[in-house]
């Protein structure tokens, strides 16, 4: 079981006094971790539920990732239905999830990103229900580039969402916020949708599992249509083991939804464990688009040997007609589905849609009944070839995208970015595919970086338990960066320019970011010095502290440690977004007789008020 992380909330007690109660809840939000902590009665859903609230509160304004975020009473509902309930009772008690806010929750707004279109149902998609009647809590509705068109998360008027480990790049999109709550802890998993790539290229960004399903087998009844044919609700989450638990009880038959298919059998399960030896198609070197990049090919590299070291065999396979197929999809026939879900509100109100919306769906309007059927046609062609090409294999390895571009990059040329990001991820519905995005790295900066698998219709849980056996073998995008690197958070005279920042510099670190922790810690200066240094306590009464998130190689850890004095240590420190990162922390216990200097906010500003020490560099 994770990580407890203990805080304050007021509990009722009897009569009309409340008292301050410390609850523990699981860091870890896996579905074992939250059963085991359920089981063994050190967290109710109540408790984890008003916990993860209070955070995603706290991010919201830096990401908008939430639309609704749902309150005490709107939550209450479904928490009441599980108070007497045994946790064994229901295979999802008590999880948290997320739902883009293109599908529908009762009683809450679905507004697609776009508050003219906005409503209210009265009832839940069906697999938003399906989740709640396993036990299952819904946390709120999530941001989205508007009416699910686009792939960056920047195309929405609630916000653009920044990307959840460096802010100078997007979320990915459409299902930009589905991911941050996952990306952030603040859900174990998120529905999305996928009709060209929503689910997967943000899984990408964010280091995330991403899981675009065999066309129909989860229903979309509830789901505000983008390409209705095409449409798919996509699964987040952080393990590809996790993911596939949920799709197995999500797969079912809707008779009430004309897309929907029916899984067969040996589809309906997650499976144990992967095959021993496969047959994978990699695209020849020449096929592949990077745009620039060049640290893609060799993290696809990587990830092919990976695969290799699994038991897999690599064939080399022709792209082309793959990409041709992809083509299709923003083509005026394509842009003609899209239209014909929303563009009666483009026509009848066009400034209640975003430019770029409105410049990519309209010429939909435009495509003759000729266009459609010579594009079904050619698609039909493209698809013989293509699954020709996968008769002989069992999978196929791509990149997810082929490069990360900045939001000021994507701002600059909108649509040809958003295009390039779509690379690798248009064609899989057009040509009836399923597929699944796997974290496997990080660029230089510390950005994730992944590698889809695709396959056959009805291949979903075969893939996941290829994904699941190679994030077995890659290294963590939580802790590990390319070259073996290791994240450390600073609060002290480790900070930028100050006394010990030498320490990291020679060792070949390099800065992350400046952020702060969150409001948990205490901060206390340490008798002794030169230099003088402080520690962060976890308290129960804390606050947030200036911290400063670092990246040295591994290879040097060791030493950096072996010169730092008791009654300091490593542990997890929790920052302002709800991440966890490697810290140095003391115990309560170490700080007896120091100064409690808290009430600075941080190291740089006490050594300001005292004048201690260097000069603070201007």
């Amino acid at each position: 079981m994770g990580l407890l992380v203990a805080y304050n909330i007021a509990r009722q007690m009897s009569g009309a006094s409340q008292r301050e109660a410390v609850v523990r809840v699981p860091d870890d939000l896996s579905l074992a971790s939250l059963r085991a902590a359920y089981q063994a009665g050190d967290c109710r859903p109540r408790d984890l539920l008003a916990h993860l609230r209070q955070r995603a509160l706290a991010a919201n304004p830096e990401f908008h990732l939430y639309i609704t975020l749902l309150d005490e009473a709107q939550l209450e509902p479904y928490l009441a239905a599980l108070d007497e309930r045994d946790p064994a009772s229901l295979p999802l008690f008590g999880i948290p999830f997320a739902i883009k806010d293109n599908i529908d929750l009762a009683g809450v707004p679905t507004t697609a990103a776009c508050p003219a279109y906005a409503y209210t149902p009265q009832a839940s998609a069906t697999a938003v229900q399906r989740l709640i009647d396993l036990g299952a809590v819904p946390t709120g509705k999530t941001n989205l580039d508007q009416f699910a068109t686009g792939l960056n998360g920047l195309r929405s008027p609630y916000g653009e969402c920044r990307n959840s480990v460096l802010p100078e790049y997007p979320s990915g999109g459409s299902s930009s916020g589905s991911s941050l709550a996952v990306a952030l802890n603040l859900a174990s998993f998120s529905l999305g949708t996928d009709t060209a790539g929503s689910g997967r290229v943000p899984a990408a960004l964010n280091g995330l599992v991403g899981v675009k399903p065999t066309r129909g087998i989860v229903s979309t009844s509830g789901v505000v249509p983008c390409c209705r044919s095409l449409d798919c609700i996509s699964l987040f989450s952080r393990s590809s083991g996790d993911v596939a638990q949920v799709l197995a009880l999500l797969a079912q038959f809707d008779r009430q939804q004309p897309y929907s298919r029916r899984n067969p059998a040996w589809n309906a399960a997650a499976l144990a464990a992967a095959p021993a030896s496969f047959r994978f198609g990699v695209p020849r070197a020449h096929d592949l688009l990077w745009f620039g990049c060049d640290e893609g090919p060799a993290l696809f590299d990587c990830a092919r040997a990976t695969l290799e070291g699994i038991g897999g065999v690599a064939v080399e396979i022709d792209l082309r007609p793959f990409m041709e197929a992809a083509s299709l999809l923003y083509a005026a026939p394509g842009a003609a589905e899209r239209y014909a879900a929303f563009g009666e509100l483009i026509a009848r109100q066009p400034d209640a849609v975003l430019p770029v919306i409105r410049d990519v769906v309209t010429p939909g309007a435009h495509a003759t009944a000729v266009d459609r059927i010579l594009a079904a046609e050619r698609l039909q062609e493209l698809k013989r070839i293509c699954d020709q090409s996968l008769d002989a294999l069992d999978l196929v390895l791509t990149p997810t995208i082929p490069r990360a571009y900045t939001r000021e990059q994507i701002r600059a040329e909108p649509v040809l970015r958003n295009s390039e990001l779509g690379t690798y991820t248009n064609f899989m519905n057009l040509l009836d595919y399923a597929a699944v995005a796997v974290p496997a790295g990080s660029l230089r900066n510390g950005l994730p970086w992944g590698i889809t698998l695709f396959g056959r219709a009805y291949t979903d849980q075969y893939l996941l338990s290829i994904a699941r056996a190679m994030q077995l073998q890659l290294p963590s995008s939580d802790t590990l960066r390319p070259g073996d690197r290791m994240r450390l958070v600073v609060c002290g005279a480790h900070l930028q320019g100050l006394a010990l920042n030498h320490q990291l510099l020679t060792r070949g670190a390099r800065l992350i970011e400046a952020t702060r922790s969150a409001a948990r810690y205490r901060l206390y200066a340490l008798p002794g010095g030169p230099p003088a240094r402080p520690a962060m306590a976890r308290s129960a009464s804390g606050h947030a502290i200036e911290v400063e998130v670092w990246e040295l190689p591994s290879s040097e850890v060791g030493s950096f440690l072996a010169g730092i004095a008791a009654p300091l240590g490593l542990g997890k420190i929790e920052l302002a977004d709800g991440r966890f990162e490697t810290g140095f922390i003391c115990e309560e216990s170490g700080v007896v007789g120091a100064a409690d200097i808290t009430e600075f906010g941080g190291w740089r500003a006490y050594r300001a008020s005292t004048q201690v020490g260097n000069p603070l560099p201007t």
